[in-house]
């Protein structure tokens, strides 16, 4: 609580200061944006990581063949079309004519079978497709082949999936091993990505693709008319929320992705700001465990863990005491997503008492807890921080290892002891439609060591997934969802700590803002 109240009053001291005037080189024209995103942008391949920074960044220099609309309806993109042979094992999806990479070649079919290939390689829906595949093609420059093993029902979901997306990229980059991220940042989308403007800690820097060929309807989420109206965008990396809420009162920003729920009070009362919440279904925030070393390779200390945490504390230390931005949901389905059936109370019975006694007969031996936390996120941080205190709590051996969030994302990767720089338990958040289905949500799936970062291993998810997948009917679909969340929550591949909205915060001046899961750069413009 003191650190809430700290950064109140830093930025009520802000707001009170000079007058909350726009500098006149920003105010005429829409030559620059300057916004503030949620967290550093250390990773730049939206396909190797999925830190939720990276995949906003993929936004700007990326194009898909299909986007998901604002009703998640796959729409086409980069593709003109596509045709089915009648035996559904083969599909060709034709190019729009005149699609260019920002280095001047053009977007050929070869590079979409490239780039699809290496996305199933990593994504947990593209997996799916990938087991489904049995050759990529490209039999002209305009067309890509898609070979079956067997029909894939939901080809356009997957190509369109609406968080960390299939993205196209050249086939010389798209030929990189899919464990090993691209630097070299050539897209087609639209927005290029500057690399003498990147300072990882301080700065992005985009500018208009001239090249790039909108579609002609209206921009919607992922899909439709993608126009760059700002001829250049500029993130600003401030990490500290006291001094992203004097500029953005002041006039030097334009865009303040996630203001920190303490300071919206403030915002509010500014005329020349406005808020709005664009992800209306919010995001779920998780305790990710490592499945592949001590003590959380034992499922009954994980569960000693899934049973002590009680949600309400993690919101608060998050999102503030309105409780009208975040509720509590003790289910791997978030709240307002197609396959959330309640609360999972036995599961997690938010007792501090029946953690002590499960973790008494667990067999833990006091091995070392290393809970790897960003400082300068404020929706991840504190949620470390309740954590590192409930585990002293349950008697557990806990350190906490502090550092930027880059490091945590790239910390998270390691699959080493602790001793040698590996970790136990990592906090994030993301989006509750992303996590919304079995093909997609990296939550619930078991695919061990190829899987998302903890690694928990579950033939069972993957048989229940692929169940869903391949479900002749809604019904036979619920039930494999609701038996794959149970699953996964009684084995405690992740556990849940609450779900929130947030509103983002701009100047009133901007208009166009689209509405869904990620901050897009297209449609906005200055008036």
């Amino acid at each position: 609580m003191k650190r809430r109240t700290f950064l109140q009053g830093a930025a009520a001291a802000a707001l009170i200061g000079p007058a909350a005037t726009r500098p006149a080189s920003a105010q005429a024209s829409n030559e620059l944006l300057k916004f503030v995103p949620q967290a550093n942008l250390s990773a730049l391949d939206p396909v190797w990581t999925t830190a939720t920074v990276t995949n906003n960044h993929g936004y700007y220099v990326f194009d898909m063949l299909y986007g998901a609309d604002e009703n998640l309806k796959p729409q086409p993109q980069m593709a003109e079309g596509h045709e089915v042979s009648a035996d559904g094992k083969t599909w060709k999806i034709r190019l729009r004519e005149g699609l260019t990479f920002h280095d001047g070649t053009p977007v050929k079919g070869v590079d979409c079978a490239a780039s699809l290939k290496r996305w199933t390689q990593r994504d947990p829906y593209g997996q799916l497709l990938g087991r489904a595949v049995e050759e990529w093609n490209a039999p002209d420059d305009r067309t890509v082949e898609i070979k079956l093993k067997r029909p894939f029902p939901m080809m356009l979901d997957c190509l369109a999936k609406s968080d960390q997306p299939p993205v196209i990229m050249p086939e010389r980059l798209a030929k990189t091993d899919a464990n090993t991220a691209v630097t070299e940042m050539v897209g087609s989308g639209p927005y290029r990505f500057i690399p003498s403007g990147f300072v990882s800690g301080s700065r992005v820097v985009y500018e208009k693709f001239d090249g790039y060929k909108p579609r002609s309807e209206p921009p919607s989420r992922n899909a439709g008319g993608k126009v760059a109206h700002f001829k250049r965008i500029e993130w600003q990396i401030l990490p500290d929320p006291a001094t992203a809420s004097a500029a953005l009162t002041q006039g030097e920003i334009d865009w303040w992705e996630r203001p920190l729920a303490d300071l919206q009070p403030m915002l509010a009362g500014n005329k020349q700001i406005k808020q709005e919440i664009i992800d209306k279904a919010g995001r779920g925030a998780i305790i990710r465990l490592n499945h592949l070393q001590p003590p959380f390779n034992n499922p009954k200390v994980r569960a000693a863990v899934r049973m002590a945490v009680k949600q309400e504390d993690h919101m608060r230390a998050t999102q503030g005491d309105d409780t009208t931005l975040w509720q509590t949901c003790r289910s791997l389905w978030w709240r307002g997503t197609p396959y959330y059936d309640g609360e999972q109370e036995d599961l997690m019975p938010q007792s501090l008492e029946k953690a002590k006694a499960a973790l008494k007969e667990s067999g833990y031996n006091g091995e070392k807890v290393v809970i790897i936390n960003p400082t300068d996120f404020p929706d991840i941080g504190p949620l470390g921080e309740v954590t590192f205190e409930l585990l002293k709590a349950l008697g557990m051996n806990v350190e906490m290892a502090a550092s930027d969030w880059g490091t945590v994302v790239q910390r998270r990767g390691s699959r080493e002891p602790v001793e040698k720089g590996g970790w136990s338990i990592f906090h994030t958040t993301g989006s509750a439609t992303s996590w919304g289905n079995p093909a997609m949500s990296t939550l619930v799936r078991g695919q061990g060591e190829k899987g998302w970062f903890g690694w928990w291993k579950s033939d069972k998810a993957e048989e229940l997934a692929e169940a869903w997948l391949y479900a002749p009917d809604e019904t036979a679909q619920r039930a494999s969802a609701k038996a794959l969340a149970r699953l996964a929550l009684e084995e405690v591949a992740t556990i849940p700590l609450g779900q929130f909205v947030s509103r983002t915060a701009y100047r009133s001046d901007l208009t166009g803002m689209l509405s869904g899961s990620a901050p897009y750069p297209y449609g906005l413009k200055r008036v």
